[in-house]
């Protein structure tokens, strides 16, 4: 088995409108019972993802917050892997009136039209964070925590290198999760960014290109879609 680990993005990944469906559950559990590990990776916070997703325990391990959590469902176990929120950053932004706010316990996340405003604060404040887009949002974190980093977490924890790693996303915030796995893997929908970085480029999108991808990864563990690479599978 050359790919020992299957990670996830969530919205427009694995899920429809925040909804993971009943087909793309049991192609993930395919992967699972093959003998492969599952993460999930998700720029949503803890309370976000519980939600609108009910079955975490399908994963051996979540990471939320965009890599600033990582979970283990089995165990109930939790570790942060990135410092919190500085209160003065949280207050200031409230403050100088930017809206909408999601607050998690290392995370920051607001509207993209925000971004010019959010910049000015920390400048003010004089602490240093990294805004990462993601679609129509811009994150704040702690530098260097990001998907990526979450990944190395999870996969460290699993006992598996970051080479028998397969991630699959579609947004902005994907980058860095692609590149850190073995087989970064870019959904029919995702940004053409993460397309042109990406090993291989799904023919369908979101969770039927999730499907597809577990299945190769399963029966052929990747190498039909890597040998048609780097046009679109």
């Amino acid at each position: 088995m050359r790919f020992g680990l299957l990670a996830c993005d969530y919205d427009r990944t694995i899920a429809t409108e925040g909804v993971v469906g009943d087909s793309v559950r049991q192609a993930l559990r395919s992967v699972r019972e093959s003998g492969r590990y599952l993460v999930l990776v998700t720029g949503r916070t803890e309370a976000e993802l519980r939600g609108v997703f009910d079955d975490t325990r399908l994963f051996h391990r979540v990471v939320v917050e965009n890599g600033a959590v990582l979970a283990d469902p089995e165990r109930g176990a939790e570790r942060d892997l990135c410092p919190p929120v500085p209160g003065a950053l949280l207050s200031e932004l409230r403050h100088t009136g930017v809206r909408p706010l999601v607050v998690g316990r290392s995370m920051i996340s607001t509207a993209d039209t925000n971004e010019a405003a959010v910049k000015a604060v920390l400048h003010r404040l004089g602490i240093r964070r990294d805004l990462v887009l993601n679609r129509d949002s811009v994150m704040v974190m702690p530098p260097g925590c990001s998907k990526a980093s979450g990944l190395a977490a999870a996969a460290e924890e699993l006992g598996t290198p970051l080479a028998e790693c397969v991630a699959v996303g579609d947004g902005e915030n994907d980058v860095a999760l692609l590149e850190a796995a073995g087989a970064g893997v870019a959904v029919e929908n995702a940004i053409d960014d993460l397309k042109r970085r990406a090993d291989i480029v799904l023919r369908r999108p979101g969770a039927a290109g999730v499907r597809d991808l577990c299945e190769s990864l399963v029966q052929h563990d990747l190498e039909d879609l890597l040998e048609a690479s780097p046009a679109p599978v």
